[in-house]
């Protein structure tokens, strides 16, 4: 048997003996074992060895497919930054050509996402722990929060808001610190409230 059919036999067997979950692709299955792990442990607390055994694979196909454990943490925090990018096309499709209504349901769905943040949030999280190690990530996290500001910003103008970028900016306060009050306090502390406070903030900017 040649080296390269070695390897490549070397590749796949972990992925041979996984089961079920074979059926889905390995990088697939890296990225969302990745995405737990980071949010249970850390990026920190948790090796490329580990998060290949978890993906029921190995450290060779990880790197196949990512050069770099920071490239993987890079992929993790891009896919959790598109599904915040859906919020917003879920906003328009549920009340196209109604900004008012959009900005009170995106209160209500940040409320729900606050309740299923039970780690907070991921991007959040990555920028505080990776804080001062020039890591890749810390531009696509910058990058991310700055277009979430923005795009809310833009909603509250449309919806008529008085003084709209700073409306957006006392949101997206009550959203960061609501997510750090539930980590730090729990689900039933000041957190519960964070539709309410939003909902007279808006008020008052109307």
């Amino acid at each position: 048997m040649s080296r390269t059919t070695s390897a490549k036999k070397s590749e796949t067997s972990n992925e041979i003996s996984a089961g079920p979950e074979d059926r889905i692709p390995p990088r697939e299955r890296i990225v969302s074992t990745a995405s737990e792990l980071f949010r249970e442990r850390g990026i920190r607390g948790i090796g490329v060895d580990a998060i290949a055994d978890a993906a029921s694979t190995n450290k060779m196909t990880l790197y196949r497919h990512f050069g770099s454990k920071d490239e993987l943490v890079c992929e993790t925090l891009r896919r959790a930054s598109e599904k915040a990018g859906a919020i917003w096309r879920d906003l328009e499709a549920a009340y196209p050509g109604n900004p008012r209504a959009q900005l009170y349901a995106w209160v209500e769905m940040r409320a729900q996402c606050l309740n299923g943040e039970p780690a907070g949030c991921d991007l959040a999280n990555a920028a505080i722990e990776l804080k001062g190690e020039g890591h890749p990530a810390h531009e696509m996290i910058e990058r991310h929060k700055a277009e979430q500001r923005d795009r809310l910003a833009a909603l509250c103008s449309a919806a008529g808001a008085r003084e709209a970028e700073l409306l957006a900016d006392t949101l997206t306060l009550l959203l960061e610190g609501a997510r750090v009050s539930r980590q730090a306090m729990g689900a039933a502390s000041c957190c519960g409230h964070f539709a309410k406070a939003c909902n007279a903030a808006i008020a008052s900017f109307a």
